[in-house]
C-alpha cells in the first residue's frame, strides 16, 4: 500500500497515527492509519483484506507514491491462519479475548488504546494502559501521554528520606530543567511557512475602528428565540459581521481582490474565509456566494465547516477559495491584535472580544458594549483611503442593523 495522489499541490504527506496494530487483521476499505497533509487530515483505507504489515513509522514524511504498509492476503482471519473448510459441527475452545471498546466511526481502536509508541513506552515502564486518559483521537493514548506518565511515575517513586520527612516543608522548592523537543505536526509547518510567506511578501498594515454592538445585541435578544425555533441554529456574531462585510466588498471591489503576478484578478462574488482553531492549528475553510446567503445559511454553513475541522474531516475542496478571511480572536479573550493576510487574499478582518466601556453618546457619557475592529491589508493593492473607508462602512452597517437587513 503506498501513499495515494491527494492533490494537485501536495507532494508529501506524515503518517500522523496508526488505526491498526502491527499484525493485526484488517478488512478491505477499512481505516489503518491517517495521513496529515498540509490542509486536512485524511484516513487511509485497507485496499485488500489480510494480515497488516508495518512499513513506515509514525511521524514518518512520505512523498506521494511511498510505501506506507503491506497486507498479507494469505491470512483471512483474526487467528492469522489461512482459511480452511469449515468442518461440521466441529466446536473450537478459544482462549477469552479481552474487551475493547469501540468508537463511533468506522475504525476499531478504543479509548484507552495506546498508540505503537506510546505502548513501547508504558510497557518498559510497568504502567497499566487503564491508569491513563488519553487525549488522541476518540480517547487514544499518544506518545506524549505516555511520556507524562512514565515522568508522573518516576516522580512518585522518589521517596523522601526520613530526615527529609522531619524536615518542615518551609525549604526551598527545586525547580525543573527539564526540556523536551517534538517534531513539528505537518500543518503545523504549514501554517508557519505561510505566515513568514504572507509577512516577506506583502506590504501589509493594518487599521483599527471600532464598533458599538448595541444594536446588534438588542437584535439578537430580541428575535433569538424565534430564528432559533425557525432555522434551528442561533444568530450569532460571525454571520452579521460576514453579511456586513460581504455588502461592503461587493461595493469596493479593491478589498475583494487579489494579486496574481502584473494581474489584478477581481471578483463578483465573496468567498469569506472563517479562520476555525483545532488541535493541529488554524484552518480557514470559506463560506462561498455570502453575498447571496440569508443569515441563516451562513450559521448553518459556518456550524458544519466548525465540526469538520475540529474532527479533521475537511475535503481538499473545502479548503479551497477565499477571497477575504474573518478572524476571531475575541473568542480567546484578545482586545485587540493586528492579524495576518491570508495569501493570495488581500486583506483580512479582525474581530476582537467585547467589553463594555464608557462612550460618549450625544454629549452624554453611557456604558455600551463595544469591540475593536482590525483590518490588515495588502498596500500594494488597497490604498489606506481604501482601507479606513471600508472599516468605516462595516462597523456603520453593524450599529445600524436596518442598513445590514436592507443592503444599504
Amino acid at each position: 500500500m503506498r501513499v495515494p495522489t491527494i492533490g494537485e499541490s501536495i507532494t508529501e504527506v506524515t503518517l500522523s497515527q496508526w488505526l491498526k496494530e502491527d499484525g493485526a487483521y484488517v478488512k478491505l476499505d477499512e481505516p489503518i492509519c491517517e495521513f496529515e497533509s498540509d490542509k486536512a487530515t485524511l484516513e487511509f483505507p485497507a485496499e485488500a483484506e489480510g494480515k497488516l504489515i508495518y512499513v513506515a513509522s509514525e511521524d514518518d514524511d512520505l512523498e506521494i507514491g511511498a510505501l506506507v504498509a503491506k497486507i498479507d492476503t494469505s491470512v483471512a482471519n483474526d487467528s492469522g491462519s489461512a482459511p480452511t473448510a469449515p468442518q461440521p459441527e466441529a466446536k473450537e475452545e478459544k482462549a477469552p479475548q479481552p474487551e475493547t471498546k469501540q468508537t463511533d466511526s468506522n475504525t476499531n481502536y478504543a479509548t484507552g488504546h495506546a498508540s505503537p509508541a506510546a505502548r513501547k513506552i508504558l510497557e518498559e515502564s510497568n504502567i497499566d494502559t487503564d491508569s491513563i486518559k488519553g487525549s488522541g483521537k476518540d480517547g487514544r493514548i499518544t506518545k506524549e501521554d505516555a511520556l507524562n506518565a512514565k515522568s508522573n511515575q518516576s516522580n512518585a517513586d522518589v521517596k523522601p528520606s526520613k530526615v527529609e520527612q522531619e524536615t518542615p516543608t518551609t525549604s526551598i522548592a527545586a525547580f525543573s530543567r527539564n526540556t523536551r523537543s517534538e517534531k513539528m505536526s505537518r500543518m503545523r509547518r504549514t501554517i508557519a511557512s505561510r505566515l513568514v510567506s504572507a509577512k516577506n511578501g506583502t506590504a501589509m498594515l493594518t487599521t483599527f475602528n471600532e464598533v458599538d454592538l448595541s444594536e446588534i445585541m438588542t437584535l439578537r435578544k430580541k428575535y433569538q428565540d424565534k430564528f432559533v425555533n425557525k432555522h434551528g441554529v442561533k444568530l450569532g456574531f460571525m454571520s452579521l459581521f460576514a453579511k456586513a462585510c460581504a455588502n461592503v466588498l461587493m461595493e469596493m471591489p479593491d478589498v475583494n481582490a487579489m494579486i496574481d503576478g502584473n494581474n489584478i484578478v477581481y471578483h463578483d462574488f465573496v468567498d469569506i474565509s472563517i479562520a476555525i482553531s483545532t488541535p493541529n492549528g488554524l484552518v480557514v475553510p470559506p463560506v462561498k456566494n455570502v453575498e447571496s446567503l440569508d443569515f441563516h445559511e451562513i450559521e448553518l454553513e459556518i456550524k458544519d465547516l466548525a465540526v469538520k475541522a475540529r474532527d479533521g474531516k475537511l475535503t481538499l475542496d473545502e479548503m479551497k477559495g477565499g477571497t477575504f478571511t474573518i478572524t476571531n480572536g475575541g473568542v480567546f479573550g484578545s482586545l485587540v491584535s493586528t492579524p495576518i493576510i491570508n495569501e493570495p487574499q488581500s486583506a483580512i478582518l479582525g474581530m476582537h472580544t467585547i467589553k463594555e466601556r464608557p462612550v460618549a453618546v450625544d454629549g452624554k457619557v453611557e456604558i455600551r458594549p463595544m469591540m475593536y475592529l482590525a483590518l490588515s491589508y495588502d498596500h500594494r493593492i488597497i490604498d489606506g483611503s481604501t482601507s479606513v473607508t471600508f472599516l468605516v462602512k462595516v462597523k456603520e452597517q453593524l450599529e445600524d442593523p436596518l442598513t445590514l437587513l436592507m443592503n444599504i
